[in-house]
């Protein structure tokens, strides 16, 4: 299985039986590398929450691909309207799809789609992040979040080999606290996400992962994880 990191919080998951891209912020991500047209057959969508710089592409590549588009309950609603394919799950509710298992835990973030033609913005209902168990692997993908003290809980009851954390601060948790994070979950590797895009949000992902003691691995945009 390959993990691949696309700036931002995008992260693409190749798998035996399906290609996921968590939060597929492409067009209008000054850290990508790549277009839309550049990724694989998509077969799900997971969204954390509904900031735009999360959704991203994600009527275009759903109807492209006609992929499920996976995120809380208003979110699945919001885009069921639009005509996409969705499965909508709320905060500690899990399910088995095809290719694995998804479970939302909490986040502490906001959530809401801003429609920028009409100065409109839509609640989309609460933030999450993302527990995937595929390939006998378990992804943690915290979504946009504060610290908060239940990530003990989410490190003590899954075995997490893979985690993304946000680390760029003033909109989420800054390095700081995502070190007390992985120190938390016990992830065997940690990956920092959510920095640089915007000047408000630099940061030095180098600096953080070398504070892990082996097992931050920061990730240029377009780099992969074989796990």
């Amino acid at each position: 299985m390959k993990v691949t990191y696309h700036g931002h919080s995008a992260v693409l998951i190749e798998s035996s039986k399906a290609n996921i891209i968590i939060d597929p912020f492409i067009t209008g991500n000054g850290q990508a590398n790549i277009s839309t047209s550049d990724l694989p057959k998509i077969d799900a969508i997971i969204l954390t929450h509904g900031h735009n710089d999360h959704v991203g592409d994600t009527v275009e590549i759903a109807k492209k691909n006609n992929a499920q588009v996976i995120g809380i309950a208003e979110i699945a609603t919001y885009f069921g309207w639009k005509g996409l394919n969705t499965h909508g799950m709320s905060i500690g509710g899990g399910f088995n799809f095809d290719f694995g298992r998804v479970k939302l835990t909490q986040a502490f973030h906001g959530s809401s789609y801003t429609e920028e033609e009409n100065q409109n913005i839509v609640y989309t209902g609460m933030p999450a992040g993302v527990i995937l168990e595929i390939d006998g692997k378990t992804i943690y993908h915290a979504g946009d979040t504060a610290l908060f003290s239940d990530m003990k809980l989410i490190g003590e009851r899954n075995n997490i080999d893979l985690a993304f954390l946000p680390i760029g601060d003033n909109f989420t948790m800054g390095p700081d606290d995502a070190l007390t994070a992985a120190e938390w979950i016990q992830a065997k590797t940690v990956v920092p996400i959510h920095y640089n895009t915007f000047p408000v949000i630099k940061q030095d992902p180098q600096d953080f992962a070398s504070k892990l003691k082996g097992k931050g691995k920061a990730l240029a945009s377009g780099e992969s994880i074989e796990l």
